[in-house]
């Protein structure tokens, strides 16, 4: 074999083994990388979905408030009271149908007010639909929408 086969051979080695690919150690890591991005970005997109559902639910408070207050002009300032519910007013709201807080949950109904000097107020119990709970879970009441769930 002369000296330029063993080059042109040798040569030909090298670029097999360049074009080999990946090694199982490296896939490995790239998943693992890949793996922990994921995780940090699905734990913010949560968090920012739960505080929007928070922010809707207390603009969805305030849009049936203004109907509520439709409803109150065209009844000589009274309100529906808590055993006629929110239903009572409801050819005042949008589709004609009682509107629900961003979980899909009822909205409760009290007039007057039971927790501030208002003539109602509509409280949701939060992403958990249970009275009580802290965070996203925590009541959110029109009487006080900006302390509410964090």
């Amino acid at each position: 074999m002369t000296r330029a086969t063993l080059l042109a051979r040798h040569a030909a080695a090298r670029r097999l083994r360049a074009e080999r690919g990946l090694t199982l150690v490296e896939i490995m890591v790239v998943i693992a990388i890949l793996g922990t991005l994921m995780t940090i970005v699905t734990v913010n997109v949560f968090g920012q979905l739960s505080s929007a559902n928070v922010d809707n639910t207390v603009l969805q408070m305030k849009k049936v408030g203004s109907d509520l207050d439709m409803y109150a002009a065209k009844h000589k300032g009274k309100y529906p009271s808590t055993a006629e519910g929110l239903s009572a007013a409801s050819k005042y709201f949008a589709d004609n149908k009682v509107p629900t807080d961003a979980w899909g949950n009822d909205f409760q109904y009290f007039a007057p007010a039971t927790n501030c000097q208002k003539a109602y107020e509509l409280v949701s119990y939060g992403a958990d639909g249970q009275q009580g709970g802290e965070s996203y879970d925590a009541d959110i009441s029109s009487c006080n929408p900006e302390g509410n769930a964090e």
